[in-house]
């Protein structure tokens, strides 16, 4: 088992399992904020880009700069991902893509405390925060890149691989057809575990998407310090 593990050309964090739990939890996010938290999805920021140029066209100078704090959250989740990513490697204890899901389930349990009176924009920005770090940590399934956020690329690369297959019916289009697609549906299996999470459990349900998380979480905690020990400093596809 550990010699197939060394051996493997990706790394634990670069498998599909776990790219399919951590888009779960961010259909979990989508459902969460829109149903609870201010009718909004945090997973990415082209909306919010859009309506900063519209308020600018429009002159509403107040919207606009109250835009650019998630934009601005967004943008610094990378800006951190990326300088952290780096420095923690130095340390040899775990790697920067398991320390970060510990940082999303400590986030994700705070945010279920918060009262149903506190501003919709904590939660906003902390996931909005969370989220620009997971989609600038996890770049690449098994040397395929894929968002762990959103779907609209996925969809995208369903069509066209779907028409590349039916054409040539090769191996690499199947493939890829198959992560994109089942990764669509474990987005959409988060939202669903979301909304019924929010029914039945309000402002906790929350908690569920940690759960995910936590599965992650101690996966690539005993990777990191048995099997892939000496792969700390080894750099996942597409960084």
């Amino acid at each position: 088992m550990q010699r197939h593990k060394l051996s493997n050309e990706y790394l634990e964090c670069e498998q599909r399992w776990v790219y399919w739990l951590l888009i779960t939890a961010a259909g979990w996010f989508g459902a969460y904020t829109f149903i609870l938290r201010g009718g909004v999805f945090c997973n990415a920021q082209t909306a919010n880009v859009v309506l900063f140029a519209i308020a600018l066209g429009q002159q509403r100078w107040l919207d606009a700069l109250y835009l650019l704090i998630p934009i601005g959250a967004y943008f610094l989740g990378a800006f951190v991902s990326e300088l952290l990513g780096k420095t923690v490697k130095r340390f040899r204890l775990l790697r920067w893509d398991t320390i970060l899901i510990g940082i999303e389930i400590l986030a994700v349990i705070a945010l279920g405390f918060l009262p149903k009176e506190a501003p919709d924009q904590i939660c906003q920005i902390t996931l909005n925060f969370i989220c620009s770090m997971q989609f600038n940590t996890f770049r690449q399934v098994k040397g395929i890149p894929a968002a762990t956020t959103f779907v609209t690329n996925h969809i995208r690369q369903v069509g066209s691989h779907l028409a590349k297959y039916l054409r040539h019916r090769d191996k690499d289009s199947q493939e890829r057809l198959l992560i994109h697609g089942t990764l669509i549906l474990f987005f959409a299996l988060g939202a669903v575990l979301g909304a019924i999470g929010c029914t039945l459990f309000g402002y906790y349900s929350i908690w569920g998407s940690a759960a995910v998380l936590l599965v992650i979480f101690i996966r690539l905690a005993i990777a990191d310090r048995s099997y892939e020990k000496e792969l700390l400093s080894r750099v996942p596809h597409g960084h």
